[in-house]
């Protein structure tokens, strides 16, 4: 390395320790900082409701199928030629309790009762008759002073047997009677014809098919109701009877035209048996007069077919306590406030839910309940607690007094 070269090296060299040994001095002389004295910040703002468990009676929703609550297939109990029809007897047609569907002839069936009450006259003359031989022969027996006189010599079998061909006879007539009867058609309830299967000049058989029909001063709602639902209600479980306004009430709502139309109904009975599929019970709701119309509305009637939801009565409930939604975690876990103002957490059974509240079984009255998010909070943190605005209790339950 020559001396030209040395010289530029060692002067970098010189300019790089200086500003080292300068920057060393501007850190060391710099003043240290001042300790910030740390704010105490106040306990965090949680609002709460006091809890105040009361009676309550809840409401079960579910929803089901309108259905008959009869639907029979009319058949024919004798066989004859149609020879009129009601013009009700149509498909979709309404008719009334005995009022006659169709008529069959009657021409064989007249005849029929004729034979029968000659038969039947005849058979009163042998039995007048075979009254006066046995008289005759008791007579006879008297005079003869024999007592070992059997029953053949009295006649008595003879007059068993007019008398029971008299029986026979008068048997064949009354028969005879109730086909000529059976030949006009009808139904001893009000109904609705489904479809029918017989029409004018058709010949049928007696067991032939005529019409399918329901009544239609009834109609059936099978509404599912599952094992926590089952908890609010007391249904008709057992045979024990009931007053008929102990039975629960059903509220039936059906949208039809963009309008909720509803009917009342009353709860008599469920399913023998659980559904195995989708371990659920079904409640029969049962809704008298469907088609009757309401004076000043224009409420449509309630039809076989129709897709409805149902608002089922609960039964009274003591101790329940109702708190908005934002006061328990989807663990089933309340937050409460303490005597000394500090979160405690609390797991609670809470027995129904819907979309704005919940209903706790197992608070004491007066516990302070966190109903603010507290999702931040640790149990153990002291809290500066206000009284919340009153929850607003909307009506929960459509049979409230």
């Amino acid at each position: 390395m020559n001396a030209v070269a040395f010289r530029r090296w060692g002067g970098a060299l010189a300019v790089l320790g200086f500003g080292v040994i300068a920057a060393w001095i501007l850190v060391a002389a710099k003043p240290a900082p001042e300790a910030a004295p740390i704010p105490v910040q106040d306990p965090p703002l949680v609002t709460y409701l006091l809890a105040e468990p009361e009676a309550l009676q809840l409401t079960v929703t579910t929803q089901g199928t309108v259905e008959p609550a009869r639907k029979v297939v009319l058949s024919s109990e004798v066989g004859g030629r149609v020879i009129r029809t009601s013009a009700k007897y149509v498909d979709g047609g309404f008719f009334r309790a005995n009022e006659t569907l169709l008529q069959l002839e009657t021409a064989d069936y007249e005849l029929a009762i004729t034979r029968a009450e000659s038969s039947l006259a005849t058979a009163r003359q042998e039995l007048a008759q075979e009254e006066g031989r046995a008289l005759q022969a008791k007579r006879e027996w008297r005079e003869l002073k024999n007592i070992k006189a059997n029953a053949l010599f009295l006649r008595e079998p003879q007059l068993a047997a007019a008398k029971a061909k008299v029986a026979a006879a008068e048997a064949e007539l009354g028969g005879a009677h109730r086909n000529l009867a059976n030949t006009t058609i009808s139904l001893p309830f009000d109904g609705r014809v489904i479809t029918r299967n017989a029409g004018l000049g058709q010949f049928v058989s007696p067991g032939t098919t005529l019409a399918t029909v329901y009544g239609s001063e009834r109609v059936n709602v099978r509404l599912p109701i599952t094992d926590r639902q089952l908890a609010l209600l007391d249904l008709p479980l057992t045979a024990s009877p009931r007053e008929a306004e102990n039975y629960p009430k059903a509220k039936i709502v059906a949208q039809l035209g963009g309008r909720a139309h509803e009917w009342t109904g009353v709860i008599r009975r469920t399913d023998a048996l659980i559904d195995e599929t989708s371990r659920t019970l079904y409640a029969i709701a049962e809704i008298d007069q469907p088609f009757t119309t309401t004076p000043g509305t224009d409420r449509p009637p309630l039809m076989p077919g129709m897709f409805v939801e149902a608002e089922l009565e609960g039964r009274l409930i003591p101790g329940l306590t109702r708190l908005p939604r934002s006061a328990i975690t989807n663990e089933n876990t309340l937050r409460i406030v303490d005597a000394e103002s500090t979160i405690r957490e609390r797991l609670v059974q809470s027995i129904h839910r819907d979309q704005r509240s919940v209903w706790i079984t197992d608070l004491q009255g007066g516990e302070r309940v966190v109903v603010s998010d507290t999702a931040l909070l640790q149990a153990g943190t002291a809290v500066t607690a206000v009284l919340a605005e009153q929850f607003a209790l909307e009506e929960h339950s459509p049979w409230a007094q």
